[in-house]
């Protein structure tokens, strides 16, 4: 079995370096980020999630490599860069060994801000970017919501209009790195659903303070991704100033769609990144494991499907690389964001599954980590959307099949 940290070597020695835009400077994006997440190997990840203990060293090298603004604009401090980019950093912390631990640590930064660079104030995104871009303003997501679940329409966190603030009341489930966050951007209802001509209307975007008086953060204990916390959020009479609303009053459901397509995409990365080191750590251990004379890698019952893994991983980062491009474009994607992250879930899972196969007892054991890879893969499959309501949603939106729910 190759010793802990030499993961990194080991993808780079499968078909996946022949990618072709490693003709392109993502390859120098890939190659950098790589080497950073070289110092820090499986025992590292593997006692982050065991203890609970948020990676900060690990999130501080990336900050300062300039990583995690890599998609905010560059007169904001930021890279400049778009989310094909940040899809590659992000599939690349994925397979180091970091898995979900490592990208949630950062991609809330990343995919979180899309609608305050879109639709923010220049006197908000002036106030706040510069600091998401370095590190040093941590930001969380809050859509999610106890009764609500997938029904954003149906959320009831309320945010009324006082003079020149908003009172906000309510509650949040599965609002990922809550406890280290200064800033949630958090999905309000501020017209009752009765009164809004769609139900999707009526809904606000508010850049809420954490520390502000009546927040209130409590972590969910969950089987996997421990390093990050996900967390239910309060808000009892939170104010908020109307200068941290994001974009216009009763828009907010519109532009929560520019993060979420981006979120799936980003997602769709990191199941492919895990995927590649599961099955990397697979091959490594068929080709040394030798039972009845000969190494398992040589029978077809391993190494089909390995094969059969890689292939799916293949043909789902072509789909991710696609939906990428179009939401850097600018241009509708529901579709593709939901295929790759629909696809790059099934192919990471796959792969995860067939890792944990492969090593047999071994696979079951933490001191081979696959167990750690299964379960970060696994939750690819329910969050940030479950591969159901994909499939709802290429029925009805793509094939023009009638609405399920």
């Amino acid at each position: 079995m190759p010793a802990v940290g030499s993961i990194i070597g080991l993808t780079d020695g499968l078909p996946w370096a022949s990618m072709p835009e490693r003709s392109d400077d993502l390859a120098l994006i890939r190659d950098a980020v790589a080497a950073l997440c070289s110092r820090y190997d499986d025992s590292y990840w593997a006692a982050c999630d065991s203890e609970h203990r948020f990676p900060w060293d690990f999130y501080h090298d990336m900050a300062a490599a300039g990583w995690i603004g890599i998609a905010i604009p560059a007169e904001f401090g930021g890279g400049g860069r778009g989310i094909l980019e940040a899809a590659a950093v992000l599939e690349e912390v994925a397979a180091s060994g970091a898995a979900t631990n490592g990208a949630s640590a950062i991609h809330m930064s990343i995919f979180g801000m899309q609608p305050v660079i879109r639709h923010g104030s220049d006197e908000l995104r002036a106030r706040v970017l510069p600091a998401v871009a370095v590190g040093t303003l941590h930001v969380a997501f809050g859509v999610t919501e106890p009764d609500a679940g997938t029904d954003t329409s149906r959320i009831t966190t309320r945010a009324e209009l006082h003079g020149d603030h908003y009172v906000v009341n309510g509650r949040k489930v599965w609002t990922s790195k809550a406890l280290e966050a200064d800033r949630i951007l958090l999905l309000t209802r501020t017209t009752p659903i009765e009164r809004c001509r769609k139900p999707t209307d009526g809904m606000t975007l508010l850049l809420v303070d954490k520390h502000s008086p009546g927040v209130g953060v409590v972590p969910i204990p969950k089987m996997g991704r421990n390093a990050v916390a996900s967390c239910e959020t309060t808000y009892d009479d939170v104010m908020v100033p109307v200068a941290d609303r994001v974009g216009e009053e009763g828009q907010g459901f519109r532009y929560l769609i520019d993060g979420l397509n981006a979120e799936r995409v980003l997602i769709a990365a990191e199941a492919i990144g895990i995927g590649r080191v599961a099955l990397a750590r697979a091959v490594a251990y068929a080709k040394e494991r030798v039972v009845f004379g000969r190494p398992i890698g040589q029978n077809q019952g391993i190494a089909f499907p390995l094969a059969e893994a890689h292939a799916k991983l293949h043909a789902a980062h072509l789909v991710v690389q696609e939906a990428a491009r179009l939401v850097d474009a600018g241009v509708p994607c529901g579709e593709q964001a939901n295929l790759a992250k629909y696809l790059a879930a099934e192919a990471g899972f796959f792969a995860a599954d067939r890792a944990v196969q492969t090593l047999g007892g071994f696979g079951y054991a933490s001191e081979y980590h696959v167990e750690r890879y299964f379960r970060e893969a696994r939750l690819m499959r329910i969050a940030p959307i479950s591969q159901e309501l994909v499939l709802s949603y290429v029925a009805e939106h793509v094939l023009g099949l009638p609405r399920s729910y």
